[in-house]
């Protein structure tokens, strides 16, 4: 039996009081780590987490390398925790990332990292977790409690929670107005979910889907990608638009469609162009995203590195009502929990 009104969408709408609540009461930490890594350059970073969390990340990842220059990897979690292997973190950054704080490899490898000589900084929602308690910085999601299976307020928070301290750090004046603003634009994305709910009206029936994005907005579709699977049963996978015209084009010949995020920034005319020449090959492809003319046009929200918390927020809508569409209740999705403890 479905839900009209799912926990999933009911967080979903929050994130603007999320939003406004990060920014006020986050101020003075994402100062005080600016001012470290302007003193103290890390040599370059890497990132901590799994699921949405690590998805995340790969947003951060194009944050962090166009911004302010440091080179970002990902670092697998069962290299130190199942393997044994302590890395040389020494002079990193080191980013981790949960909503929960209780996976033990993510605890394991901060604490490896700071004894090795990191700049260890967790972005968590519990403040008196174990990561919290491992890292040097806390950067709180500031959430309050999310009870959907599916995360939706948490990933929208993660996106947002290192990006004051880019801000300070790189005196960026028009990334500090962004995010002052954010919490109004994503007030105008809630009033997107009418449109939102008759896009998702037309993947009722599907069972496969691809989902497609360059440079900022990948992290979100990867994202998408996981929700497709969780709340919808939708076998759905993430590519690169840059990829895509590869070996996988060749699912274009299977009729598989596909859902493209159309950003409004540096990658939006390669992205454009990448999306008018898979059409031109007969792809079944709708777009979502800040760029003009998208079949689900999120609001720009002054910055680059803001757009995609929009985008994320505009396809959550997409997701819980394609869920309910096929129905499906997104709250409560076969075989999977809240907090997931990885070892």
């Amino acid at each position: 039996m479905t839900v009209p009104n799912p926990l999933m969408l009911q967080e979903a709408r929050e994130a603007p009081q999320v939003i406004a609540r990060q920014w006020a009461e986050n101020a003075a930490m994402a100062r005080s780590l600016a001012h470290r890594l302007t003193q103290q350059p890390p040599a370059y970073a890497v990132t901590v987490a799994r699921g949405s969390s690590d998805h995340a990340c790969t947003v951060l990842k194009y944050a962090l390398e166009t911004q302010l220059g440091l080179p970002v990897a990902s670092l697998g979690p069962s290299v130190h925790t199942l393997y044994g292997a302590n890395l040389n973190l020494r002079g990193a950054l080191v980013v981790a990332v949960s909503q929960s704080g209780a996976s033990p490899d993510v605890v394991e490898n901060v604490r490896m990292a700071r004894e090795g000589g990191a700049l260890t900084v967790a972005l968590v929602n519990v403040e008196d977790s174990d990561l919290a308690g491992e890292a040097e910085f806390v950067l709180p999601l500031r959430c309050g409690q999310e009870r959907a299976v599916a995360a939706t307020k948490s990933y929208l928070a993660s996106l947002t929670a290192f990006l004051p301290v880019i801000a300070h750090a790189t005196e960026n004046e028009a990334l500090r107005q962004a995010l002052e603003a954010l919490p109004g634009a994503l007030e105008r994305v809630l009033s997107l979910e009418g449109p939102a709910t008759d896009l998702a009206e037309r993947y009722r029936f599907a069972d496969r889907l691809l989902v497609l994005a360059r440079g900022l907005h990948f992290g979100v579709a990867q994202e998408a990608a996981l929700k497709l699977k969780e709340t919808c049963g939708i076998h759905a996978e993430a590519y690169s638009a840059a990829e895509f015209i590869h070996g996988p084009k060749r699912l274009l010949a299977e009729g598989v469609p596909l859902l493209g995020f159309a950003p409004a920034d540096a990658a939006g005319r390669a992205t454009a162009q990448a999306y008018a020449d898979l059409r031109a090959n007969g792809a079944d492809l709708r777009t979502l995203g800040p760029q003009e003319g998208s079949d689900l046009t999120s609001p720009a929200t002054g910055h680059a590195l803001t757009d995609p918390v929009a985008s994320a927020l505009t396809f959550y809508l997409f997701a819980g009502h394609l869920a309910l569409h096929r129905g499906l209740d997104p709250d409560a999705p076969p075989l999977l929990s809240k907090v997931t403890r990885t070892r």
